[in-house]
Formats: structure tokens, C-alpha cells, sequence
């Protein structure tokens, strides 16, 4: 991929900020002018991002009608109503459900759970999933991670004498569903201080607040963290905020206490005995909890998310994988044939935007392959497909900082119905409008877009010398994780830098560059390895100058060292 190189020098203020804060905190001056460039410039605040503490969470109540979904809870409890959890059939949506349904499971017995079909429900709040609830006696649908848009079927569901809490993160409407409850930090009248938590994380904060009403201790949260920290991970919300501190407390403990059916998962996934990080989440966990819901119904990801019992955990893990498995052969099958239809369209280089529209192809992948030509081809795309009904569905994703809900949004006239938020969205249209929604979606990408959106684009924390680099940054910087959106890993950047004569290309199909390097400003020899980058190597070896986009890391096979991870390499004009 071709990098855009970006990066803002520190101010004269800024330096000497930093010098001040290095000294306070004892970290390296390199290190605190990375906090400062980053927002965080008292010491205060650096300490509270370097140690996240559960009771800087906010107050679940500021939430608007978090009392009334409280009271209405209790009184559920308290007559021994029968009630539902609903959520989506992503890892957000399931992570969500587990965790309310083994909170309560606790201490209640008469509760069930619902994932709806994507091919029989369609997605969120379905006039299926309510009849379902009143066939089973269901007086409280609680609903994680959907529902904010289910305006006629909550109305459904309440002439049925069947109310709803609504735990939402998606943008709503002007007009709110009549349930008792609404909890979503995005309303129009939001009091809520943080309104960036992912579904799972508004259940957590039902579930903290209903603990505050009885009196029960945070303590019995916190084995639930684990399931906070994987739908943080997998719905790529920023790690900022209550978000890092939900997510830093839930890796502590999926590294040290995991529930069984998440251990399971750890198992299946070959991370026994790894300290598991955010980006595990994604690129391993998170993709075969995906997966049931993708090509089943997401009801087996609930069922090992809350199973007590070790074997029958393992085998859910074994069925989970068996689908991630299938997943990935449709996957491939999809976006190299998605690939092949861009690449192919006339005029594509002056597009600003991707709708591919395609009846064969399978619901349950096409969010992936849009994920994938975002990444390829670094515009917002739409991938759309039929249902049952005849109607287009589909999903959007995005490039880095521009909302892609707004601009699905401008063409709600032509929409059956949407949702999400800035960086992913669902539609669902006739397939008739489909050429006009490809002209108006394009129209909007073209007029709103900014420059710097439609490129890939490094962005440099400092430009540094290798006599910078040291053990004490690389275990400074550790203290950065968990990284994740708007808390990406630090990137440095080194000028001038020279083959010192033994870098060479490794690899099976000899893509990657082990690299020696020394810079014009010192004799230190760093290490380093430049993944996927070999054709680099020709010039490197030409002994010429070049400028390196780094990270710093400690070497894990040789202790005490310290590495760079190459990110971008560019020959010295």
C-alpha cells in the first residue's frame, strides 16, 4: 500500500511540557511528547490513561431513563416475570447477551435468550422475535445492541403487554421506540458524559446500575469484563475513555480468570499460554464468534459465552471453529470475485466511493467483503445482496474519519430502512433503486470527503534519532495498550537511515526484509523487520539513503533487545 507520511512538529511550549512531564512521570521525553501530541498533557491525565481504575467509570445513572430501566427490571424480578435478552448477531450483540443473561442468571432462573436469524428475522428487533416472546410468556424484552430504529415492532410488542429496555449505541432517530427504556449516549437529549460504548458496553452499565439499586458489590461485575473487552475489541469503538478502562480491566481478565466458554474460545484459537492483546480479539477471537452468526444464527456464540461446563464449552469452541472455517472459503471465494468486478468498472480510478450489488451472494459475508475493498481500494463501499424477499441488504464500511451512516443517511428516501454508526452502517432498499443509491451515495462521498480521507495515511507521534531508542521506551510505550481506534500504537519516524550491510529477505515466498540499519546521526545498529515490503530491497542494498515509519518493540526472541516493526520505507529524494 501506498502510505501518505503525516506528521506535526511539537511546539517550542510543547517540548518543554514535555521535558517537565518526563521528569514528573519518569518516562522518556520521547515518550511524553507522544501523550502530549495526543491530548493528554497534564500529568493527571497521563497517569489516569497509563493506570485505567474501575471507579473512574462514570455514574450509570447520568444516563438518560436508566432509572426508569432500573425500576422496571426490579419489578420484573420482583413478580417473577419471565424475561428475554435480545441482541444482535455480531460479537457486540452476543458478547452483550451473554453478559446480562449470566448477571442475572445469578439470581434468576426465569430468563431466556433470543439471537434473531439474519435470514428469517433480518436484523435487530423482528415481529418473529416478539412472538416469540409471547408465545413463551415473556413480559421484559431486554434488548443489547439493536433496537434503536424498532419503532413499529416495539409498538407491536407492547400491544402484546410486553415492554421493552431498549441498550443501544447506534445513531437514533428523532423519533424514539415506546419502550420504558431507552439507553443510548447518542439520543438528541443525551446526559450521559461518553457516549462512544459499544452495545455490550451499555448492558454492562444496565447491569452496574441495577448492582448500585441492590446493594450487590461491583466485585461480582468484574468476572463479566472479559466479555466487555471482546465486543470493544471486535466493534472497533475508540479506546479512549471509559471504553480503555472497560477494555484494559477486561483483558486483565481475560489473561487471569477467563469465564469457561471464553477460555474455550482461547483454547481453539492456539492463545493458551499467550498474553492475549486487543488485536488477538480481532484478528482470532472475534472473527469466530462472527461466524455462527454469519452462517447460523449466532444462538451457539451466546450458548458457549455463558456454558459453565468445560467440555461442553470445547465443543461449542470445536462447532464455532468449524464455522469460521466455512466462513473463510466464502470469504475469499467473495472478495477475489469483488475485487474482480472493481477493478474491471469503467472510470473506477475517478470513483470516490464502492456499491457493488450482487443476489448471489451470501448475507452473512457481505460486511467482510466490504471491510476488505475499504481496505484494498481505501474508499467507503457498500456491499449489497438479495433476501428472501427480493429486497436489496446490505452493509457499509469506511476509511478512517469519514462518516459513512451520514452518507447512507442522505439517501433514506430511497431506503426500506438503516442503522449504525459512523465507520458501519446496514440498509436494506428495493433493488430497483439500487443504481440510484450507487448515484446519490457516490454524489455524497464525492461532495464531502476530504483529501486526506482518500489515502492511507501513517500517522508520525515523532521523528526521532536511533540514540533515542532505548529498553526504557519500548517498556514505556507498553503502557500505551490497549491500542485500538483513536489509541493507536506509537509511530516514529527516523530520516536518513543505511543499509549497515546485512539486511537481507526472509521469508517462504521471500516478502519480508530482516534489516540492519544505521542512521546518519549516530553509530547505533538497530534491528528491524519490514513485513510484506521485499521490494524495497534492491534500493535498500544500494547502500543510498532512506527515511523508516516505525514502531518500537522488545524483541521476543531475544530478551532485552529491542526491534523496530517497519510500517513504510521511502527512498531519500
Amino acid at each position: 500500500m501506498n502510505y501518505e507520511w503525516s506528521y506535526t512538529p511539537p511546539s517550542e511550549a510543547e517540548l518543554v511540557l514535555a521535558r517537565e512531564m518526563a521528569e514528573e512521570l519518569r518516562i522518556s521525553p520521547v515518550v511524553a511528547r507522544v501523550l502530549i501530541g495526543r491530548g493528554i498533557d497534564s500529568v493527571q491525565e497521563a497517569r489516569k490513561f497509563f493506570r485505567p481504575q474501575l471507579p473512574d467509570l462514570h455514574d450509570p445513572f447520568l444516563f438518560q431513563d436508566m432509572q426508569k430501566a432500573v425500576m422496571r427490571l426490579n419489578e420484573a424480578l420482583g413478580r417473577k416475570e419471565r424475561i428475554l435478552v435480545y441482541g444482535d448477531y455480531d460479537v457486540d450483540g452476543c458478547t452483550a447477551v451473554a453478559l446480562v443473561y449470566r448477571f442475572l442468571q445469578q439470581f434468576y432462573s426465569n430468563i431466556d435468550y433470543y439471537i434473531p436469524d439474519r435470514n428469517e428475522d433480518g436484523y435487530g428487533v423482528s415481529r418473529k422475535g416478539v412472538d416469540y416472546a409471547q408465545e413463551t410468556g415473556v413480559g421484559l424484552i431486554i434488548v443489547l445492541d439493536c433496537g434503536i430504529k424498532a419503532i413499529d415492532e416495539v409498538a407491536y410488542a407492547k400491544e402484546k403487554g410486553i415492554d421493552f429496555i431498549i441498550c443501544d449505541h447506534h445513531v437514533p432517530d428523532e423519533e424514539l421506540p415506546p419502550a420504558v427504556a431507552v439507553l443510548n449516549a447518542k439520543r438528541l437529549d443525551n446526559t450521559y458524559p461518553y457516549e462512544h460504548l459499544c452495545g455490550c458496553g451499555v448492558g454492562f452499565k444496565l447491569i452496574q446500575a441495577f448492582a448500585i439499586s441492590n446493594g450487590i458489590d461491583f466485585s461480582q461485575l468484574i468476572p463479566l469484563l472479559d466479555l466487555c473487552a471482546i465486543s470493544i475489541a471486535a466493534d472497533s469503538v475508540p479506546i479512549l475513555g471509559e471504553n480503555r478502562i472497560l477494555a484494559y480491566h477486561g483483558l486483565r481478565q481475560i489473561n487471569n480468570s477467563p469465564s469457561v466458554g471464553v477460555k474455550a474460545l482461547i483454547d481453539i484459537c492456539g492463545l493458551e499460554n499467550k498474553e492475549i492483546s486487543l488485536g488477538d480479539i480481532i484478528f482470532k477471537i472475534g472473527p469466530r464468534i462472527n461466524a455462527s452468526g454469519r452462517m447460523q444464527t449466532g444462538n451457539e456464540a451466546v450458548a458457549l459465552l455463558i456454558e459453565k461446563n468445560p467440555q461442553e464449552a470445547k465443543r461449542l469452541a470445536e462447532q464455532i471453529n468449524e464455522y469460521n472455517e466455512q466462513r473463510k472459503d466464502l470469504d475469499k471465494a467473495m472478495t477475489e470475485e469483488a475485487n474482480r468486478i472493481v477493478t474491471t468498472l469503467e472510470h473506477r480510478h475517478e470513483h470516490k466511493s464502492i456499491v457493488l450489488f450482487n443476489e448471489e451472494w451470501h448475507r452473512g459475508i457481505i460486511g467482510i467483503v466490504a471491510s476488505r475493498l475499504t481496505e484494498v481500494f481505501y474508499k467507503p463501499s457498500v456491499v449489497l445482496t438479495s433476501n428472501e424477499d427480493g429486497m436489496a441488504t446490505g452493509s457499509a464500511r469506511s476509511v478512517p474519519g469519514f462518516d459513512v451512516y451520514k452518507a447512507v443517511e442522505s439517501c433514506a428516501d430511497l431506503l426500506e430502512n438503516f442503522g449504525g454508526h459512523t465507520y458501519a452502517a446496514g440498509l436494506s432498499l428495493s433493488a430497483q433503486n439500487v443504481p440510484a443509491f450507487r448515484h446519490r451515495f457516490e454524489q455524497y462521498v464525492r461532495e464531502h470527503i476530504q483529501p486526506e480521507q482518500t489515502s492511507a495515511t501513517l500517522r508520525i507521534d515523532a521523528v526521532i534519532d536511533f540514540r533515542d531508542i532505548s529498553r526504557r521506551i519500548a517498556s514505556d510505550l507498553k503502557r500505551f495498550a490497549p491500542y485500538g481506534p483513536d489509541n493507536s500504537r506509537p509511530l516514529f519516524c527516523t530520516q536518513q537511515v543505511y543499509d549497515f550491510g546485512t539486511s537481507r529477505v526472509v521469508g517462504r515466498d521471500q516478502e519480508h526484509i530482516k534489516l540492519e540499519l544505521v542512521d546518519s546521526k549516530s553509530s547505533v545498529v538497530m534491528n528491524g523487520i519490514a513485513f510484506g515490503q521485499s521490494s524495497q530491497a534492491r534500493y535498500i542494498k544500494t547502500k543510498r539513503a532512506f527515511d523508516i515509519v516505525y514502531h518500537i518493540e522488545e524483541n521476543s526472541h531475544k530478551r532485552g533487545e529491542v526491534q523496530l516493526q517497519i510500517e513504510d520505507i521511502k527512498p531519500r529524494e
